[in-house]
């Protein structure tokens, strides 16, 4: 078993304690511990985030990051490699709240118009009962499955009491318009959940598209994120103004993306690196050298990151879930 030393357990029980950090208060910590900083040196980076991995691939726990999908900024977390969303949350829910938050969960990712968001009083009324366990022996004397009375029993003042701790625990998100969203905790610790329930990925980084802009094809199931098209566009060099740029899919159908002010001037700031840049080519070939794969920290650290480099896109299922 890999042995760490002090530093880096300092990042383990930061991250234990706080939770999912955004990645400058990482970074911060990073340089407080070693002098250096991910930007200026970002081999000694990585090969610190692998040694944590590999001591905690021990007890089938990662130090991952990902891209929040309604803000694009990247976090760390360390998250259970059980790939169950059941075993994620522990033993701190009941089996009624570990319900609600599931049906929450499969409502956003099933709505076709990738949103990310369901409302709260939608959320409050989404029924425990189709949650039953599938595969379950007991039944009914009508041949359904059982419903356990902690399911039945489970009343609005008990739904807004989860939507409030699931909140405050990161797994959900409340958006500026009240929305109820997929917190941080759920995209770090969820990833192989979207993929085996077939969530529909995001053309150009190959996450889960739970918010992401939609092909406007009928019948294309194509989705990239905001901010993928946002950095999609600024990579091509192709924003001639501040007005509309455009760049097409695997259909063939043009994407549009407004450029503010702000964005352009954005861009033409310097920031740390969380992959390497792709060489300018043609659009087809530009946009499959943006694609990447699982994102599995276990290689390198920068794997678990959105966007990491010299990964191979994943086969994945285009159909999104009924």
């Amino acid at each position: 078993m890999t042995e760490l030393n002090w530093r880096h357990q300092t990042i383990i029980q930061a991250l234990l304690s706080r939770g999912p950090l955004k990645e400058d208060q990482f970074h911060r910590i990073f340089t407080g511990l070693t002098g250096k900083t991910p930007g200026s040196d970002r081999r000694r980076f990585d090969d610190f985030l692998l040694k944590i991995n590999k001591a905690l691939s021990y007890v089938q726990f990662e130090l991952r990051g990902c891209r929040f999908q309604y803000d694009g900024q990247v976090y760390y977390g360390v998250v259970n490699n059980v790939s169950d969303e059941e075993s994620k949350l522990g033993t701190k829910y009941s089996v009624a709240q570990i319900a609600f938050y599931k049906a929450i969960i499969e409502a956003i990712v099933q709505d076709g118009a990738a949103q990310g968001t369901i409302s709260n009083i939608d959320a409050l009324n989404l029924r425990l009962e189709n949650q039953v366990l599938m595969g379950t022996t007991s039944q009914s004397h009508g041949g359904l499955p059982h419903v356990p009375p902690a399911l039945k029993n489970f009343s609005i003042s008990m739904k807004e009491k989860t939507l409030d701790e699931l909140v405050q625990d990161q797994w959900l998100s409340v958006t500026p318009d009240n929305y109820i969203g997929l917190g941080v905790r759920s995209f770090l610790d969820l990833r192989s959940w979207f993929r085996s329930n077939d969530v529909p990925a995001c053309e150009v980084c190959n996450e889960a598209g739970v918010k992401a802009a939609l092909c406007q094809k009928e019948g294309c199931t194509a989705r990239i994120h905001e901010y993928c098209l946002k950095k999609l566009f600024s990579e091509r060099k192709v924003m001639i103004n501040l007005f509309f740029s455009k760049t097409e899919n695997s259909c063939g159908t043009q994407w549009q993306y407004t450029v503010t002010k702000a964005e352009a001037v954005e861009d033409d700031e310097p920031n740390y690196p969380t992959q390497s840049q792709p060489p300018v080519g043609s659009k087809k070939k530009r946009l499959r050298r943006n694609e990447i794969g699982d994102g599995d920290i276990s290689g390198s650290s920068q794997a678990s990151l959105p966007g990491g480099p010299n990964l191979r896109r994943s086969t994945r299922s285009s159909i999104r879930l009924q």
